[in-house]
């Protein structure tokens, strides 16, 4: 008995580093989803009042969408999550072009989402070919590369995909310079914002892009919702049909109070953006500098300035990252390994991997992801915690014993 309550003490603080996972609902958006539970609950495709009103709060969400990414509204597709966006866009592309008996490439960087890599394998598994540019040790995606990509693949390539920034390292890709590069040869280009949503600019015509996946819970909105904003001249197929939802692009009845909170959460986020920027900035450095100060042989995994304002993520040199989760989730603070999506498994990160981490290295990594309650404190903290945990597991670790003995010769 004396031992669990000693236990529950030690866990009772919460300091919750994990935002890039996914984020609190915010109560602005709670609070404007609420009525449609179960007061205004009407089916949006219904010919009757009840139904109306549903459906003209969906129309108004979308264009408050449309607003902020300054587009057209009939340009903004509702989707239940980030990926399903991604599959949208993506298979979209595909089937298009399968129902016109084409074939071609579709090309993309090695270090996506998993939600962008598993649908470019499947991609290839029915007959499509696929690119996979390698990025640079910062995880930039380098221009030249791409273009010589599209001069060496002119006339089959497809779609070019590159994410935003990266939901494990941060490292945020110069998405306008990639797209005019990609239009040059008249190829379609679309952009995975969802890391990116919260603090970088979405204003479409500044981006030059044709197609942006968004996910709901990266923004402070509901799990289970996201967009795919397509320009009006990119054609592509429904990836789920039914009864012609979504401009014929989504089939199912709409989620009401997840498209209302999306649209609250993006609209309060956008005006927001420049001072929660900033603020994460300076918290992000401050806890960049303070582990590499107070920590021996950690390795910054990312563009040092080119990078969320929110992200930091370390490689801990001898150490586990698995064993760095669990000691810290047992001090009360959670952090990740990698992408949430990925996080039962055991393999080492594909994204560190893809910038040139060795294995033990991408083993080690740590991603701290900051948002709006994270403060200082919080960050001193489990700067302490680290400081207690990662001597002990280095010297239980055979990895390092054997990095030691390598450096004593």
């Amino acid at each position: 008995m004396t031992k669990n309550k000693k236990n529950s003490k030690k866990s009772a603080k919460t300091v919750y580093l994990d935002y890039s996972a996914t984020t609190p609902t915010r109560k602005e958006a709670l609070d404007a989803a609420m009525p449609y539970f179960s007061k205004i609950y009407g089916n949006p495709s219904s010919f009757h009042s009840t139904g109306l009103a549903t459906k003209n709060a969906i129309k108004s969400a979308r264009s408050t969408i449309a607003n902020i990414l300054h587009c057209a509204p009939e340009e903004i597709i509702f989707t239940g999550s980030g990926t399903e966006s991604i599959n949208m866009a993506l298979k979209g592309i595909a089937f298009r072009a399968m129902r016109e008996g084409k074939k071609g490439m579709f090309i993309t960087q090695s270090t996506e989402h998993h939600a962008t890599m598993e649908t470019m394998h499947w991609l290839e598994k029915m007959g499509f070919e696929v690119k996979f540019l390698s990025p640079d040790e910062y995880g930039m995606v380098q221009e030249e590369d791409l273009e010589k990509a599209l001069i060496e693949n002119k006339d089959k390539v497809l779609l070019v995909t590159i994410m935003y920034a990266n939901n494990e390292i941060g490292t945020i890709q110069p998405i306008r310079k990639l797209a005019d590069i990609t239009h040059k040869y008249g190829v379609t280009f679309h952009t995975d914002a969802c890391q990116g949503a919260e603090y970088l600019d979405l204003n479409v015509e500044n981006l030059g892009i044709d197609m942006m996946t968004i996910n709901g819970s990266k923004i402070y909105a509901f799990k289970g919702t996201g967009l795919l904003y397509k320009k009006k001249n990119v054609e592509i197929d429904a990836l789920i049909h039914g009864g012609g939802h979504e401009f014929n692009l989504r089939g199912g009845t709409e989620n009401v109070p997840g498209i209302i909170a999306l649209a609250t959460a993006l609209e309060l986020s956008d005006k927001e953006k420049k001072v929660k920027s900033a603020k994460m900035i300076k918290l992000r450095d401050y806890l960049m500098k303070k582990i590499k100060k107070e920590i021996n042989d950690v390795l910054l995994n990312g563009h040092p300035t080119k990078r969320l304002p929110n992200n930091v993520n370390y490689s801990f040199v001898g150490v586990e990252g698995e064993s760095i989760l669990l000691r810290l989730n047992e001090a009360g603070i959670r952090v990740s390994t990698g992408s949430a999506c990925s996080s039962q498994s055991l393999d080492p990160s594909h994204v560190l991997l893809g910038i040139g981490r060795s294995h033990g290295l991408a083993h080690g990594s740590i991603r701290f992801s900051l948002g709006h309650k994270t403060t200082k404190k919080e960050l001193d903290y489990t700067v302490k915690i680290l400081k207690e945990i990662i001597p002990f597991l280095r010297s239980i670790s055979s990895a390092w014993s054997e990095i030691e003995k390598t450096t004593k010769k």
